[in-house]
Formats: C-alpha cells, structure tokens, sequence
C-alpha cells in the first residue's frame, strides 16, 4: 500500500465515524427529556377540580412533578408533588385542587437534565366547577310530584268542627222552623180546624139530635091529639 492510499483510508474512516458520532448524537438529544414533553391543565371531575400534568417524554426518563398555587403578593402554596416515568403516549398525574376561577398555578418538573418550570404558568378557566345536572336535579317523579298529587289523609284538608249536639234544654224548646219558621194559617181555616178538632164536638151533636127527635116527637104527638079532639 502506498502512502496516499493509507491516506485516503484514514480520511474515509474519519469521515464515517464524524457522521456516526453526529447521528448519535442527534438521536441522543431526540430521545433525551426536554421541558417541552411536559403539559399542565385544569380539568373537572364533577364539582371537584383537578391539576392534570401530562408527560410525554419518548425516553421515559423518572421525574417529579410539583404544583404551587400563586397567590397575592407572590406567596405560593403547595398544592403537591408526585413522582412520573413518561412515555411517547404520555403518562397523566394528576392533583385533586379545588380551584377557583382565573387562578394561577406554577408547575415545576425535574427528570433527567431538566429542572424547570413549565411555561407559560397555568391558568385556570374562569368557570367554576360545577356538579353534573343529574346529581344536583334529584327530585324525581317519586318526591315532590307524588305527594303534591296524592296527599296522604293525614296531610288533606283539615276537617271541618263537628257540630256539636243539641243540649238537653236546647232538644226541649220547639225546633227552629216549627213556630216561628211557619207561615201563620187563616183565620178561617183555623176556626175551622179549631172546630173539627174540639173533644166535645160529639157530646154537642149528640144533645142536639136527641132535643130535634124530642122535639119532633112532640109535634107529632100534639098534632094527633088535636085532630083526634076535632073528629070528637
């Protein structure tokens, strides 16, 4: 072998390591865990809030997630921290918050070589959480519908007041209606019935049958006596 050919051998040999290394390199760095694999939000589960935290790091390096809660005057509140291992789907952790409306939450990730916060900060939605319609809504046709339409007895209307009973002197005196209540009858029908209901009507009747049969006897007899004197 001469000398350019070693040569040419050493520089085509130096060339292909330098791409090897290069395309090492490059994949290294795709693979390696970055901030941006990172991802916060706030959900709802229900009435109940949640901090969710998505990692998505394709090398699934270990890593912790902690949470604060920026409150006024720059004084933060941890919310929490927990512990992840990504992957490229990405792997969810999640922090049960209540949180309110337009809050600000800094989410802060240390895997591998980061060690930062995920930017911008989060901010939560400017709607509450709120309870599904079929939890809040519980009357159902078996509550109030029912009882406004088939009342129990016990819960009807009240029972008029008996009315009470007549006392024993009340009971004794004429009932209303009888003699006051009553139209008054005429004078003549109630001569007359005065009459027809006298107890001695029959007494007087009977005296004047036998004075009218007496009597009638007499004439009788006088007129015979006279016209037996006459034919005398």
């Amino acid at each position: 072998m001469t000398r350019r050919s070693v040569r040419r051998s050493v520089r085509v040999l130096g060339v292909a390591s330098g791409s090897a290394a290069l395309v090492l390199g490059l994949s290294g760095s795709a693979l390696a865990c970055n901030i941006k694999d990172f991802s916060a939000e706030a959900r709802c589960d229900g009435a109940k809030g949640l901090i969710v935290v998505t990692d998505t790091d394709p090398s699934a390096a270990e890593g912790t997630v902690s949470v604060f809660l920026q409150g006024d005057g720059g004084v933060e509140t941890k919310v929490g921290e927990q512990p992840v291992k990504g992957s490229k789907k990405g792997v969810e952790v999640s922090f049960p918050e209540n949180w309110k409306p337009s809050a600000t939450y800094r989410v802060h990730i240390k895997a591998a070589n980061v060690d930062q916060d995920i930017k911008p900060d989060l901010v939560t939605p400017s709607t509450a959480c709120k309870a599904e319609e079929s939890e809040t809504a519980k009357p159902t046709a078996s509550t109030s519908p029912t009882r406004s339409s088939s009342p129990s007895p016990s819960k009807s209307a009240p029972a008029q007041p008996a009315t009470p009973a007549p006392s024993a002197s009340e009971s004794s005196s004429a009932p209303a209606g009888t003699s006051e209540n009553a139209p008054s009858p005429a004078v003549g029908d109630s001569n007359l019935a005065e009459t027809g209901a006298d107890s001695h009507t029959g007494l007087i009747a009977g005296i004047a049958a036998a004075l009218v049969a007496v009597g009638g006897g007499a004439v009788w007899f006088g007129m015979r006596r006279r016209g037996a004197s006459r034919h005398g």
